[in-house]
């Protein structure tokens, strides 16, 4: 088991209780075959620059744990999502 983290942008504009429905959907990915660790809402943010005509985001920060093949899996169901603006998941180092 590695520990990855999940960092992913959704569209703030689907409303509040679409994005609660899609975190827990996300959620609900990453435990299939992971553990999560920690959530870290960051709530609705100003962009660097537009994606998708937006000018904010809503940001959510996951660690979680799995097996080294999982996460492509996970950024293939998070690609073919229409809220999900972005996304990237990294690999945590050992300590």
């Amino acid at each position: 088991m590695r520990t990855y983290e999940l960092m992913y942008i959704l569209n703030p504009t689907i409303g509040e209780e679409k994005i609660e429905l899609e975190m827990q959907r996300i959620q609900n990915i990453v435990e299939t075959q992971g553990k999560i660790i920690d959530v870290d809402v960051w709530g609705r943010r100003k962009l660097a620059y537009e994606i998708q005509d937006e000018q904010e985001g809503y940001y959510v920060l996951v660690h979680f744990e799995s097996e080294p093949n999982f996460p492509k899996e996970v950024e293939r169901l998070l690609k073919i999502s229409d809220n999900v603006m972005r996304y990237l998941i990294v690999l945590c180092e050992e300590k």
